[in-house]
């Protein structure tokens, strides 16, 4: 795409953010958030790439969570203490797209478990405050409560280590489930030293652990790519013809990146950055990870456009009959390069078909 024919649609993004930032209460926050869904659209629909569409996306609701938080924390007698509003799930890795519930939580500092239990019920009212004002902002609340405003989400910092330490010792169910959402945390507002210290943490907890990594990769091979034996699609009948791209597509790849990432050590939270880091440290091909990075885009591309052209709430089904043939080309081939993600990670952590 030339540069002239993005820059009117840019430059509306960019008034949009000013807006955001210039908004003096929440209705004003929730018409900006409602702009930005639509301008992201119409972004998509000038073919800018899923890469920049998300990014702007995810750029733009942090501005709209931002704002809140602000315009919130002078509502309430915040305690004196370090805190840093995390990002989680898709917020954490810049990969929004526009289907998205809330997933954050927030972090604290305090000097042992007597303080964090006083200063959490200090917080609470602030952060369901905010998770409230964001659902006011079109960010439905989480089914699964995976928000600030659950005491079990406002949590000091030992506290969110001791959490991330019984996960990765013992990889029950509910244990990956939790490692798949908030070890893909972000530092969104406050202090960002508190989320580089969790990182660090983590990073030692999960380098090179065997055996967690293993448990990790068998529950990324639950959702295999859906692909037929004669070069097509597999769908189930009881899903009408469609598929699930963020289930069977892009999160293949999310699952893979994490895994070789947390496997490393890396800091790293977005798919593409992990990926790439991977690469760079010898432990995939840099033509392996290239081919995944536009994969991943060529997935979350038509999963956009899928959102883009539903009528009411859109979600995440694709009826592969309905793309055309260039399109269904592309897509197959990006679930080939996911099948072979996924053959990688069969052979690294020795796991039987």
């Amino acid at each position: 795409m030339k540069p002239r024919e993005i820059l009117p649609q840019s430059a509306a993004i960019v008034a949009c953010a000013a807006r955001i930032d210039g908004a003096t209460d929440v209705a004003e926050l929730a018409a900006c958030a409602r702009q930005a869904q639509a301008l992201v659209a119409a972004l998509h629909r000038e073919q800018a790439g899923a890469a920049l569409v998300s990014t702007a996306l995810s750029r733009l609701n942090d501005a709209v969570t931002e704002r809140v938080l602000m315009l919130l924390a002078d509502r309430f007698r915040l305690p004196a203490a370090r805190w840093c509003w995390l990002a989680l799930g898709s917020e954490g890795r810049m990969e929004q797209t526009l289907t998205t519930d809330q997933d954050n939580g927030l972090v604290f500092s305090a000097a042992d478990d007597g303080e964090a239990r006083d200063l959490r019920e200090l917080f609470l009212p602030f952060t369901r405050a905010v998770n409230q004002a964001l659902a006011e902002c079109g960010f439905p609340l989480c089914d699964g409560e995976v928000m600030a405003g659950n005491p079990r989400w406002c949590l000091s910092i030992a506290e969110w280590q001791t959490n991330f330490g019984a996960w990765v010792r013992t990889p029950e169910p509910e244990a990956l489930l939790n490692a798949a959402i908030f070890f893909d945390f972000r530092a969104l507002a406050g202090d960002a030293a508190l989320a580089r210290e969790m990182r660090a943490g983590l990073g030692e907890l999960t380098r090179g652990n065997a055996i967690f990594l293993r448990m990790m990769t068998v529950n990324a091979l639950a959702a295999p790519p859906p692909l037929g034996r004669l070069r097509d699609f597999a769908v189930e009948p009881a899903a009408g013809g469609s598929i699930d791209l963020k289930k069977f597509g892009s999160r293949i790849f999310v699952d893979a990146a994490r895994i070789l990432a947390l496997g490393a050590g890396f800091a790293e939270t977005g798919t593409v950055d992990r990926l790439r880091a991977v690469a760079g440290a010898g432990l995939i091909s840099a033509d392996d990870a290239e081919a995944w990075v536009r994969a991943f885009h060529a997935v979350q591309d038509v999963r956009f456009a899928a959102q883009a052209a539903a009528e009411g709430m859109p979600g995440n089904l694709v009826d592969p009959a309905r793309l055309n043939d260039f399109h269904r080309r592309v897509l197959l081939e990006a679930l080939r390069q996911a099948r072979t993600v996924q053959r990688l990670l069969r052979s690294r952590y020795q796991i039987e078909t």
